[in-house]
């Protein structure tokens, strides 16, 4: 009998919990692709480059699980406050308090267990999908692999079936504590609210102080560091709250004393219903605002890294290719790259010493990128020049010039001098080719031919885990690319499941004050409002709580990119992408709110 009767609760709230099983599916979903492509051998065990990605899923695993761990408490907890009434109900009938915790566990457990095993079918998809870009991206390729992990669909279980216990214990005993009239009447206890104009101001001062002082923190992370981000996180929060608490108080006070506004159409009304319970919607509007500023600020960092690919790799790799003892190399394969710089030094050494010759330095000095990006953040295109004297008497210059040597000729000394001195000595003769091309992506597999090669000829190098690695822009651009390309793909994936998660919390709020509000909307009706009117009002009521949050959460974005600065050089760059795909899955979700407020508030059968 419980298990029917909770099964039937579900069902008679179905449209409520499916927007609690959408955000559930959706974070489970991409749970489980982040622990599948973490712990896939097959894909990790390609090179010790990939293994960097595992390690940004493993961390997006840790940054959802988090949220979602919020976001199920919170979303549940709404999701009760609909279904006091029924308890309430039931109770009063002669249920038992132990039979209603049962009850309200099962329809927990039930649908949170149901989300996931729908998000692990969903995420099955998405791993397929996510591996192969990642393949398509990385320039590898993988055998045998499946999108099907058992380890990966263990850990989404074990954490989600965790997680829905601890909410249903919590929901049970929320409910069971209360009494019938408590369940009853909840709902519909106003919230009577003070407003001195004092305070208020105060509130607003300390609030913009707070923001800013979390906004300057943001602004210069390298500085403060972990210090500097745990004052932004608790400046910004509180600033945010007092934002909310005095400046929607009072913009609503100051538009209400304006007749030309409150006597147009149903703006009273609106206004009215917006202050009715704005201290509830301070803490919800406070924590979606946050919510919104790091799912948009996961999407716009994880596209941002992508850009970050090439600028990376042509400051440590400023040469599209070194070719070593270059003497042994068919140069035909060099031309066909149609280089934009071909130079060949020439070199002979002894046990302590590697002679070059100083004209070929001075007529093509040795080029070395601007290395401030990896202290300020901020990537240029400069290129410093050294000629032979300066390799000479610079440590720096020699350091760069030993960067693309030979590992045994990395401990000796160089020195620059004349072709006639160089020509006298009686060593062996070698070459050292540096060669930069017009675009490196689209030559890369002539390049890669290139570097086999190379490597085949000095086994010293030592391929891909050598000590010359980072000589190579090939193997430069393939680490930088799956460490990237990870955060890229992780920062999408978590942008969208955040979002999903605090359009749904802002769903739930809305949602949970409907049934009260449509006594107010069924007076209305029956004083003659129309109802294009009423549909009207419904609109701007849901638009102005979706869009207070989005407009703070897009300002935290602004603000919170300066914190990036040290990883992504141009964090600003193309924003409007992620802006324009957040904006419209918000929008998504602020229709579908009003949809399914506005079937509550104003039922069909009362519709003329």
């Amino acid at each position: 009998m419980i298990w029917k009767l909770s099964l039937t609760g579900i069902k008679t709230r179905l449209r409520d919990y499916m927007i609690l099983f959408s955000g559930l599916a959706i974070a489970s979903a991409i749970f489980y692709m982040f622990e599948s492509l973490a712990t896939n051998k097959d894909f990790l065990e390609h090179s010790n480059t990939i293994s960097a990605v595992g390690l940004v899923f493993h961390l997006g695993t840790v940054l959802l699980a988090i949220i979602t761990f919020v976001y199920v408490l919170y979303a549940n907890s709404f999701l009760m406050t609909l279904r006091q009434k029924t308890y309430a109900m039931l109770m009063t009938l002669g249920a038992r308090t132990g039979k209603i915790a049962q009850m309200i566990f099962i329809e927990t457990f039930v649908a949170g267990i149901v989300a996931t095993i729908v998000g692990m079918v969903i995420g099955t998809g998405l791993t397929a999908l996510v591996n192969q870009l990642l393949v398509n991206q990385l320039n590898i390729s993988v055998s045998h692999y499946t999108p099907i992990s058992i380890s990966a669909m263990l850990a989404t279980l074990i954490y989600f079936v965790a997680v829905f216990l601890i909410a249903s214990f919590i929901n049970a005993s929320s409910i069971v504590k209360k009494s019938v009239l408590q369940l009853l009447k909840e709902q519909g206890t106003p919230v009577r609210l003070k407003r001195n104009p004092v305070l208020l101001f105060l509130e607003t001062i300390v609030g913009i102080i707070s923001l800013a002082i979390g906004y300057y923190f943001l602004s210069d992370m390298i500085k403060y560091q972990i210090m500097g981000l745990g004052i932004a996180l608790v400046t910004i929060i509180l600033g945010s709250y007092l934002i909310f608490h005095s400046v929607v108080i009072f913009v609503i006070g100051l538009l209400k004393r304006s007749n030309s506004i409150v006597f147009r159409k149903l703006t009273n009304f609106t206004l009215s219903q917006l202050s009715f319970r704005v201290r509830e919607f301070t803490q919800i509007l406070s924590m979606v605002s946050i919510l919104f500023a790091l799912a948009l600020g996961a999407l716009t960092v994880g596209l941002g890294f992508r850009n970050q690919i090439m600028t990376y790799t042509n400051t440590v790799a400023p040469y599209d290719l070194v070719l070593n003892n270059a003497q042994k190399i068919d140069q035909a394969s060099v031309n066909a790259l149609d280089p934009t710089l071909n130079v060949v030094y020439d070199q002979k050494s002894d046990d302590q010493t590697i002679y070059y010759i100083k004209e070929q330095f001075d007529q093509h000095p040795l080029e070395v990128k601007d290395q401030s990006i990896f202290t300020s953040g901020e990537a240029t295109d400069k290129v410093e020049k050294y000629d032979a004297t300066q390799i000479e008497q610079n440590e720096h210059a020699q350091y760069q010039l030993q960067a693309i040597e030979l590992p045994d000729q990395k401990t000796k000394t160089i020195k620059m001098i004349s072709q006639a001195d160089f020509d006298t000595l009686g060593l062996d003769e070698s070459q050292l080719q540096v060669v930069n091309v017009a675009d490196f992506t689209t030559s890369m597999d002539k390049i890669k031919a290139l570097v086999a090669e190379n490597e085949k000829n000095n086994p010293s190098l030592g391929g891909e885990n050598g000590e010359n690695s980072f000589s190579q822009k090939y193997y430069v651009f393939n680490i930088y690319n799956s460490l990237f390309s990870g955060f890229e793909f992780m920062g999408f994936f978590l942008g969208i499941a955040f979002l999903t998660m605090l359009a749904s919390c802002l769903m739930f709020k809305i949602l949970s004050s409907a049934n009260s509000d449509a006594i107010r909307y069924e007076m209305l009706r029956k004083i003659g409002t129309r109802q294009s009117l009423l549909k009207q009002a419904i609109r701007k009521e849901i638009g102005i709580l979706f869009l207070l949050p989005g407009v703070l959460g897009s300002i935290h974005v602004l603000f919170g990119l300066k914190m990036f600065k040290g990883l992504l050089s141009q964090p600003y760059h193309n924003i409007w992408i992620p802006f324009t795909i957040f904006i419209v899955l918000y929008a998504l979700y602020y229709l579908a709110t009003i949809w399914i407020y506005t079937s509550i508030v104003l039922p069909k059968e009362k519709q003329h």
